[in-house]
């Protein structure tokens, strides 16, 4: 057994020493405004997202306390990145992997689960995943993984090449290396948790701001102190977004949340598309929104200075929903207005907030 785990450990640590880190891309802002905006491409990763990191950290993490065991499959609650990124790891170490998810994953992120190893064990209520993913690792001797609750315990976030030492290591030859902030969304909370540990840890003046989108109990919870804090409803922008407050989820930690209109993270999307021609998933659009939002306070202050925000996942697997105008139109989302409040922004004009939020 102790022999598995070795050889399981140095597969994994294995695969990160193959791995080039991912680019901080920018984005182009008028030059006159003194401020540069960047975004940090997790699309590059093997799995394509941001969630590899997490992935690796999580199966480390479970290798390492005696959970992962050979022959015995692990299992994950998961809208779908997360779950590819360990069907990846799951296979590359030879264990078994089932991915709960909800009915309505889009069905691209279904096939990578299972082009990666993976089986998808469907749920139709998205608040099921929990107790379906740790009723079958009890019916089956798995391990059920629980990102949520696992994933700011999992990673090391004083350093050890998480992305936030990485985004500080690549902005330090730019005319701003310490950036005035950093803006994430959250899924379960992992990756916002390690950006403001890090942040504090080193010291830096860098405020981290939390984007949530509708649909989602994180911005309400954080709001009100609530613990408790629920939301009735499921995140369209799959990813983020959840109906509960995760452990992950460190509210304390973060400098400010900001609450993002779907339609926003849409429009976002497409205004990426159209400015650096690369397409990405909603939640990147989410947190360009609220990153855009940040400039436009720096712009009207007269304050210079970065702002970083993430390219979580590529569009490829949302070509039938956020790249879809078909899909907005069922939806009921109109992202006209906020595309034209981004589109005048990015000419030079100023925020008109009165138009969209």
């Amino acid at each position: 057994m102790r022999r598995w785990v070795h050889e399981a450990i140095r597969l994994v640590k294995a695969d990160a020493n193959r791995s080039a880190d991912t680019h901080l891309l920018s984005f182009p802002l008028p030059a006159r405004w003194g401020i540069d905006l960047y975004l940090k491409d997790e699309s590059t990763h093997p799995t394509g997202s941001l969630k590899h990191r997490l992935a690796r950290s999580l199966f480390l993490h479970g290798l390492c306390n005696g959970w992962i065991r050979p022959g015995l499959p692990v299992i994950e609650a998961s809208s779908g990145s997360t779950a590819v990124s360990e069907a990846y790891f799951a296979r590359l170490i030879g264990v078994p992997f089932i991915a709960v998810v909800p009915r309505s994953t889009s069905a691209e992120k279904t096939r990578l689960i299972e082009f990666h190893g993976g089986r998808c064990h469907l749920v139709d209520d998205p608040g099921a995943v929990y107790r379906e993913s740790a009723r079958l690792a009890e019916e089956t001797g798995g391990h059920y993984m629980d990102q949520f609750t696992h994933a700011e315990r999992a990673t090391d976030w004083r350093g050890n090449n998480n992305i936030a030492e990485s985004i500080f290591a690549q902005l330090a030859m730019e005319r701003h290396p310490v950036p005035a902030w950093i803006v994430a969304t959250a899924g379960t909370g992992g990756t916002s948790a390690t950006l403001a540990r890090y942040v504090r840890w080193m010291r830096y003046d860098t405020g981290v701001c939390v984007a949530d989108p509708e649909n989602s109990c994180f911005f309400d919870g954080w709001v009100s102190g609530d613990p408790e804090a629920t939301s009735a409803g499921a995140s369209r922008i799959e990813g983020i977004g959840r109906p509960r407050m995760e452990p992950s989820f460190l509210p304390g930690a973060v400098d400010r949340m900001m609450k993002v209109p779907d339609a926003a993270s849409v429009a976002a999307v497409r205004i990426l598309a159209e400015v650096t021609g690369r397409r990405a998933g909603g939640s990147t659009g989410t947190g360009l929104w609220a990153a855009l939002r940040i400039v436009a306070g720096m712009r009207a202050a007269g304050r210079p200075g970065s702002v970083v925000t993430l390219l979580c996942d590529p569009g490829d697997r949302y070509l039938d929903r956020y790249h879809c105008d078909e899909w907005t139109l069922a939806q009921g989302l109109d992202i006209e207005p906020c595309r034209a409040v981004m589109r005048a922004f990015l000419d030079g004009g100023p925020w008109e907030e009165g138009v969209a939020g």
